[in-house]
């Protein structure tokens, strides 16, 4: 799938910092045996073409043909991919769909040789478009991250996700239903802010992150994805602990220096990036450049199924475009680890099987 941004690099001409290197057999294997965690991951982003024409297949009037389910994931621009969200989401309706989406999620993380996600999904949505209550469809989710574990060995936490331009009250909707759930469900672990920054920054939701804080949840943003500096910036300031694209910090100097001093986790989703336009050209893309001035930088793929890039293919693109190394890339894994809201004892375990990989 990563050829889409392969053929980009290609196209301009762009070869890396150093050179581009194609990926061996070898190489593929060495991706797939790396232990590593999926951070920045939207599970409504999950569903590919093939799972929505067999989530519509029961839904009567709503049940689509492989043509027409293709067509939903077309898009040219940022505002269009959020159309496109939109759309894909609206074919998860019932508890059933959302277990039946979890699951065919999982099978294809196990198969990457992910061993944890931490994955988002969007409450905000459920509860201003849908207008439904959200805790049945959250007990599919549930049984299908129970059987996952079970049968597959991942581990699944879920981030509720508050849509930024819908507002600080829909916000607190999302925010204070997490934190309702998690002593019930500890697979709750957090809440972020996503949806568009151009309309919505930070500021607005302050109260409602210490909030969160206090209740225990761990606080996200997606942050410096179609703004500047400015909108990661803001995202520090009301307590975010790991930033999801900060594709504008490469734009400030003094906010470079405090992400590498303070070792905030950055959520780099390179395919995204390029697939909304949101970064133009492979060559301006700063993961190489963040990674190479010591920034805590990992791996993701943010809507494998809207942009054609599953996590693998985001280790395959760094290898090939920005001349990442294997150890590099073990780096990576070690990161996306170390970032995680995983107890520290998985930590440890994950880490040493890292450690041990030949």
């Amino acid at each position: 799938m990563y050829r889409f941004v392969q053929a980009l690099c290609g196209a301009a001409g762009y070869t890396g910092p150093h050179h581009l290197v194609p990926c061996s057999v070898d190489f593929d294997s060495f991706i797939r045996r790396l232990p590593k965690a999926e951070l920045h991951l939207h599970l409504e982003g999950t569903v590919t073409p093939e799972t929505l024409v067999e989530l519509s297949a029961g839904q009567n009037s709503a049940a689509l043909g492989p043509e027409q389910a293709r067509a939903l994931f077309h898009y040219t621009d940022f505002s269009g991919f959020l159309l496109a969200f939109k759309a894909v989401t609206e074919h998860l309706r019932t508890p059933d769909d959302y277990e039946l989406a979890t699951w065919r999620m999982a099978q294809r993380l196990a198969h990457q040789g992910v061993v944890h996600a931490e994955v988002y999904v969007s409450v905000g949505v459920v509860y201003y478009w849908r207008r439904c209550e959200f805790e049945p469809l959250f007990l599919g989710m549930e049984r299908a991250r129970v059987r996952a574990e079970s049968e597959l060995g991942l581990s699944l936490y879920w981030i509720f996700d508050a849509v930024r331009h819908f507002g600080p009250d829909e916000a607190a909707r999302v925010f204070r239903k997490a934190a309702e759930l998690r002593p019930q469900f500890p697979s709750i672990i957090g809440i972020g802010i996503g949806g568009d920054e151009r309309r919505t920054g930070a500021e607005p939701f302050r109260s409602l992150y210490t909030e969160a804080r206090e209740a225990g949840l761990r606080l996200t943003a997606h942050a410096g994805e179609t703004v500047g500096p400015e909108g990661i910036w803001g995202a520090l300031n009301i307590g975010a602990e790991r930033l999801g694209h900060a594709l504008s910090a490469i734009h400030d100097p003094e906010l470079m220096g405090v992400l590498a001093e303070r070792q905030i986790p950055l959520e780099i989703c390179v395919s995204s990036n390029l697939r909304t336009g949101c970064c133009a050209r492979p060559e301006d893309h700063p993961l190489r450049r963040y990674f190479d001035a010591g920034l805590m930088v990992t791996l993701n793929s943010d809507d494998p199924a809207l942009f054609l890039s599953d996590l693998e293919d985001e280790y395959r693109i760094a290898q090939e475009c920005f001349a990442f190394t294997e150890e590099h890339l073990r780096e990576l894994a070690s990161n996306s680890i170390e970032a995680s809201f995983l107890p520290p004892e998985r930590k440890v375990e994950i880490l040493r099987r890292l450690e041990s990989l030949e």
